[in-house]
């Protein structure tokens, strides 16, 4: 028998039963809709997270307490960074970056009868512009080290506490209030956007020494660093371990660059894709059962058309290649639907989430269901192409 018309019989078999092919079809476009929408987020997600690593600048080193492993859940860690090895810091990487040390505390701010309750207090130094190179002024001016030294309480302040504490006003000269303690403002930051969900201008930038004594600590949250160029990043990273092992231990800092954060975030989001694939491989699996069971059936339907064409002279391979290929069409149309519509869906969740078909994504699942409908296919194709003409013409 000609391919053309093992084509035309299998389409005219299929439409026979059309509510039966439809519902095998449904389980294939579920599975490929799934694989391409998951892989999708994962994929958006973690193109979104590297976007965000990386807007913080790829010359940022980071020193925190404790180790990552102590970071975990359950896990405590003793803070024993202090201010003083920032200044050890600066004079050991004097011609290689910048340094700044940091107090973080979230705290309610306050002028007249307006209130920001979500405020995050920023203790720094006067070098802070210069390690976090994205924070540029709108008006006034950062302080100076004289004033950091002279204990003045003086606040820099995001677009943020701008709009929610000064809709309609100058800020600058203004009081505002943390705590029990007054701060004058004397610039404002522009708008920097949120990272990670965090709204990054919803701060108050103030002296270190003001901070320390306002929240009543004597440790920094922890030490920022900008390296001269991105070459010098392992330098400097090494030459501040060197540092800070005079007075603590291993165990007690850890050492971050922009680059290790990245390779620890994409090794996560890595594995996070290939889970929600393989979640989604296992729906495409079920609907390849369900291509067999329904192949299955449909031999035990048409054994006697099949003892009859046989007795016509029908070849035993014409026979498999028929229920082969009616296998193969119902999973390739599922495959098809499911990639329009896979495709089709990740685009709207990208308009409001974060989702990036990828390429490879549509070939596997694609790949996938035409591999299931030939290999959940083969087997009812090799039971009917073994049936006797003779016993298939008796079978009622």
């Amino acid at each position: 028998m000609r391919n053309d018309d093992l084509v035309k019989l299998s389409f005219r078999s299929l439409f026979a039963n059309k509510l039966r092919s439809f519902l095998t079809t449904l389980g294939i476009v579920i599975g490929v809709f799934a694989i391409i929408m998951l892989v999708s987020i994962g994929t958006g997600l973690q193109s979104y997270i590297t976007k965000q690593v990386s807007s913080l600048g790829s010359n940022l080193i980071f020193v925190i307490p404790g180790t990552n492993e102590g970071r975990g859940p359950g896990g405590i860690v003793v803070n024993k960074l202090v201010e003083n090895d920032a200044k050890n810091l600066q004079l050991r990487l004097r011609n290689l970056a910048e340094v700044a040390p940091l107090v973080l505390q979230s705290s309610t701010i306050k002028y007249k009868s307006k209130t920001d309750k979500q405020a995050q207090v920023a203790g720094t130094t006067a070098n802070y512009p210069k390690v976090i190179k994205e924070i540029k002024l709108d008006r006034g001016r950062f302080f100076t080290e004289g004033q950091e030294k002279a204990g003045a309480k003086l606040a820099v302040i995001g677009s943020t506490v701008v709009e929610r504490l000064f809709p309609n006003e100058d800020p600058i000269g203004k009081v505002i209030s943390i705590g029990s303690n007054r701060y004058t403002v004397i610039a404002t930051a522009q708008e920097r956007g949120a990272i990670f969900g965090i709204d990054q201008d919803n701060f108050v930038g103030i002296p270190i020494g003001a901070a320390k004594k306002q929240f009543g600590v004597s440790n920094v949250t922890g030490i920022y660093m900008s390296a001269n160029s991105p070459e010098l990043v392992p330098i400097v990273k090494k030459q501040t371990e060197e540092v800070l092992l005079k007075r603590l231990t291993e165990d007690e800092f850890t050492v971050q660059t922009a680059e290790s954060s990245l390779a620890t975030v994409s090794s996560i989001t890595n594995i996070l894709t290939i889970a929600l694939g393989g979640i989604a491989a296992i729906s495409l699996l079920v609907g390849g059962i369900g291509v067999a069971n329904i192949m299955l059936v449909s031999v035990t339907e048409r054994t006697r058309e099949i003892g009859l064409r046989k007795a016509l002279g029908a070849k035993r391979k014409d026979i498999l290649k028929q229920f082969l290929l009616e296998a193969v069409i119902l999973s390739v149309t599922g495959g098809i639907i499911g990639i329009i519509f896979g495709m089709g869906a990740s685009f709207i969740v990208a308009i409001f989430l974060f989702s990036t078909v990828t390429y490879w994504s549509v070939f596997l699942a694609f790949g996938f269901s035409v591999m299931i409908g030939i290999i959940f296919g083969m087997a009812p194709a090799i039971r009917a192409s073994k049936l006797s003409p003779i016993e298939a013409l008796r079978y009622e």
